[in-house]
């Protein structure tokens, strides 16, 4: 099983960067995909995810507006696109799969990937 999140970088306050995760290993359309990020100091939080079924979206209030998430079934992958970009958008950025089966959850960490806006 693996998740290979990419795409993070330096941008400049108001600019826009798109993370990629990949999976493999597992059967991708079964799973919602989450991305979470972790700033320096800080605990992680949730920042997105999709749905499985339907591709349901979630959004924290923080990256309302200005993230998308979207997921390409058939190329096992999920697309998180930032725009404006903030300074406080700086954190290493994970993507996480999940599926619920009854009462049984079977959850993936990828590794992060570093996101570094400057003002």
């Amino acid at each position: 099983v693996q998740l290979q999140a990419s795409g993070g970088g330096l941008v400049q306050a108001g600019g826009s960067l798109r993370l990629s995760c990949a999976a493999s290993g597992f059967t991708f359309d079964d799973y919602a995909i989450g991305w979470f990020r972790q700033a320096p100091g800080k605990e992680r939080e949730g920042v997105s995810c999709i749905s499985s079924l339907h591709s349901s979206t979630y959004y924290s209030d923080s990256v309302k507006g200005r993230f998308r998430i979207d997921r390409d079934n058939p190329k096992n992958t999920v697309y998180l696109q930032m725009n404006s970009l903030k300074p406080e958008d700086t954190a290493v950025y994970f993507c996480h799969a999940e599926e619920v089966v009854g009462t049984t959850v079977n959850d993936y960490w990828g590794q992060g990937t570093l996101v570094t806006v400057s003002s």
